[in-house]
């Protein structure tokens, strides 16, 4: 499964949506994703899984990157 991570690059700063950076992860679970990303020390705001229409149209972005876990 592919799920996109929301995320500020600071755990100490208050979260601001102009501040919030994606990454795509492939993984088994959100669990699973956010253990492969706890080392990082980033403030994940949303973890969600990309199906079906929505994968489709993320798919087409060019910053479509996917990472494994």
């Amino acid at each position: 499964m592919i799920y996109k991570v929301y995320y500020q690059e600071n755990m100490l700063e208050v979260p601001v949506r102009e501040n919030t950076k994606t990454l795509y992860m492939e993984a088994d679970s959100e669990r699973e994703v956010r253990f492969a990303l706890k080392d990082r020390k980033y403030n994940i705001e949303l973890v969600q899984k990309l199906e079906g229409s929505h994968l489709e149209y993320e798919q087409a972005s060019v910053n479509f990157n996917v990472e494994k876990a």
